[in-house]
Parts: C-alpha cells; structure tokens; sequence
C-alpha cells in the first residue's frame, strides 16, 4: 500500500514533468478539524489533485483559485476558515487551518527535492525542510528521526520535519491477518503482507487488497534481509508457532514500534515461555511484544479481532497511555 503522503509526492513527481505543481501542506489547525497538521496535498494546472486538506470542505475553492492564476509565490501560507480566505467564516466542520502552499514550476531542482521527500516517506530517513515565505524552500537536510511529520513556525520561518508514513508488516495469512490488511489500508498505512505457504496463498491470494504488498518470502526472513523503519507495526497472526514465534525472533532486533502475535492468554503465556528458553530472548525484548493482541474489546470475528489489533496499534502510534 502506499500511504496518502507517499502518494501525494509520487503524483507530483509525475506532474512536475510537463507542468507546475502547487505543494501544500497543513501547518496549524484551530477547533475542529479533519485533517492534522503536516498533512499535504500536490496539486496541478488542469486541476488534478491528490491528498487532501480538509476532508473535502475546501478543495474545490482551492483549486478554483489555482486555475484562476492565484498562489503563484515561490511560497505563501493562507488561512481557511473564519478570519481567512472568502467567504471569512468558519468552515463547515467549524475549525480554521492555516495551509502552507509552495508553488513548484518545471525545473530539475525542484523534481530532485520531491524525490528526496519521497525517499524520506519512504523510511530511508528523516528530512528538516525550512521555507520563510514569500521564497521558495531554503534548506532540506537530513534531521533525526522522527515518527510522524513535525510542523514548527519561528518568526518567519517555517521549519517541517518529515518523517516515514506508517507501516504494518504483517507475518502470515489468515482470515484475521485479511481483515488487520483492510483495516490498515484504510488508515493510511504501508501495509507489507509475507507469506510462503502455497496452500495459504492460493486460498487467500484474491482477497489481498490492490493497495497492500504481497511478498513471497517467510516474515523472518523479510525482516532479517530488510529490516523496518521505526514508524513500523510488526503483527503474527497465524497461530502458527513456525511463523509466529520466529517473526518475534527477528522482530525483537528492529525498532518498531509495535510488535504483537495473537493467541489466547495461555497460549501467549506459554509462547512467551518459548521465546525466552529456546529462543534466547531477554526480558527487556519480551517486554516489547503484545501477548496477547490487541485491546480488549470482547472480540469474537476476525474482523472484531482485527480492529482490536488496529486499535491498539494506532494508539501506540499516536502515544495515548
């Protein structure tokens, strides 16, 4: 799956070809609000657009604007929302955003820092990007990691720090490890998705979302070659100890920052048991696995037990104690 701001960027690397391209992306956010700051949308001249900056209340006027030849500084913030652009009055959701838009015409410069957004996205590392309007991006240098995208204004400057989209790798097919595949996709996450087994494969091949990544290669094999960024989930869902307790193995030497195997109270006590005699793992790792999964919401359906997992993963991800 590629997340909506790895989109974003890959749509405009693809526009910037033949066309301009407007960046814009959300700074502050006051009341309610759909859309987070470091949220962004690419935008080009005949109006085709990826992302989104409000969930729909301010796109069209938005792109009305473009086309009418407006948003042409190298760099400009502008307010939607009461106090702001017309008509000046509260959005529809009642909240105010303040949108940073970086207007990129056809040059080689500007495809390379795209590309550079894209591999930061990607995983490969974290980029502090700082623009002070009206000019165009003055700096975009590697920073220290971060897990989600930090916006900070200072005086006239505009400082974003760009970090990887979510990711969830999950080990092993099954229909609960279906339905954690649909329920990432929809929130956004990179969605990786390892199986080997043929009999697994050919049963559930079709139901694999367009958007998720299948790979043919056993999980703890994937994460031993490749590794993860530590914006990443690392989900075993098979109830197959093969699988499971050798993902873990692995897992436990990344810096993601979720890891989790389904399996009953007993059955994760006595997986834990198993990781620490033969598989050599340390309390302090073991303290990282969520045994069992999930939130306790009473989930029954692989579906219910899914968006328990989903629940408890986006919490983590969002830091909520």
């Amino acid at each position: 799956m590629q997340n909506l701001d790895i989109m974003v960027i890959e749509h405009a690397i693809n526009w910037i070809k033949t066309q301009p391209v407007w960046l814009c992306t959300v700074l502050n956010t006051f009341g309610s609000s759909p859309r987070p700051p470091g949220t962004m949308m690419s935008i080009n001249m005949a109006g085709q657009f990826c992302g989104s900056l409000s969930g729909g209340c301010i796109e069209e006027d938005f792109i009305r604007r473009i086309q009418e030849g407006e948003f042409r500084h190298a760099s400009q913030v502008v307010r939607y929302g009461e106090g702001g652009l017309p008509p000046d009055r509260t959005l529809p959701c009642g909240g105010v955003l303040d949108i940073l838009i970086e207007y990129l015409p056809v040059a080689s410069h500007y495809t390379n820092r795209l590309v550079e957004l894209h591999q930061a996205l990607l995983g490969r590392f974290s980029l502090r990007k700082v623009v002070a309007p009206p000019f165009s991006c003055e700096s975009l240098e590697k920073a220290e990691w971060r897990s989600s995208t930090v916006v900070e204004r200072h005086d006239e400057k505009i400082v974003l720090t760009i970090a990887a989209a979510p990711r969830v790798i999950i080990a092993g097919l099954s229909e609960v490890a279906i339905c954690c595949m649909e329920f990432a996709v929809g929130l956004g996450f990179e969605t990786i998705i390892c199986e080997t087994r043929d009999d697994i494969l050919d049963n559930f091949r079709h139901r694999i979302h367009r958007q998720a990544i299948l790979k043919n290669v056993f999980p703890a094999r994937y994460l031993e070659l490749n590794g993860c960024h530590a914006n990443t989930a690392i989900v075993a869902l098979t109830h197959d100890p093969r699988i499971d307790d050798l993902t873990l193995m692995e897992a436990v030497n990344t810096p993601a920052f979720y890891l989790g195997v389904m399996g009953s109270e007993r059955n994760s006590n006595t997986r834990l048991r198993r990781l620490a005699e033969i598989g050599g793992l340390t309390s302090q790792q073991l303290e990282r696995v969520h045994a069992p999964i999930g939130i306790n919401i009473g989930s029954k359906t692989p579906a219910e037990i899914a968006l328990s997992v989903m629940c408890h993963i986006v919490k983590e991800k969002n830091h909520i104690p």
